[in-house]
């Protein structure tokens, strides 16, 4: 006959803490332009250079008409681009058992990394002026940047919560 909970581990642990993550976050491109603000500039940038075009051709020099129409198609494209790369994102989480980095591109394709929190700590670059400029987890011989595409101050936010995280999982939580 079996005494005791069932469910607990002989050593004490319990197995549905160590698959909950002590740290997620999901980190998301600086990005200052939405798609409203998107059809906003481009509006206003296709009056100004219609109008421009409109005097230049009235005033003798035609080719002008056609450069503006090049930069409105360069802006365009320049702005989609943008907009595109603000759809790629990561997701970051550190359980007990393991920190886990997965990486999504605009196209929705995912690249994956998982590391043993004990063996992993976090590397800082440092500028006094711009702040956090790279944030690296570092697990024997692989280095994975995370946050590459996020403003300074949530580069530190985030460098602070992972900090957090693996120090906890490194004390025994």
């Amino acid at each position: 006959m079996v005494s005791g909970n069932l469910s607990s581990h002989p050593d004490g642990l319990d197995p549905e803490i160590m698959d909950r993550p002590l740290y997620t976050a999901v980190i998301r491109p600086n990005q200052s332009l939405g798609r409203d603000g998107f059809r906003i500039v481009m509006g206003l940038c296709c009056l100004v250079s219609l109008v421009t075009s409109i005097a230049c051709w009235r005033a003798g020099f035609w080719p002008v008409a056609g450069f503006f129409g090049l930069d409105m198609l360069a802006l365009y494209v320049a702005l989609r681009v943008s907009l595109r790369r603000g759809r790629s994102f990561e997701e970051v989480a550190i359980s007990p058992l393991e920190v886990s980095l997965a990486r999504i591109d605009p196209r929705g394709e995912r690249r994956e990394w998982r590391f043993n929190p004990l063996w992993t700590k976090l590397s800082r670059l440092d500028d006094e002026e711009f702040g956090l400029r790279r944030l690296t987890l570092v697990s024997r011989r692989e280095h994975v940047v995370v946050a590459r595409d996020a403003d300074p101050v949530e580069r530190e936010r985030v460098a602070d919560g992972l900090a957090l995280a693996l120090a906890q999982v490194k004390k025994g939580f």
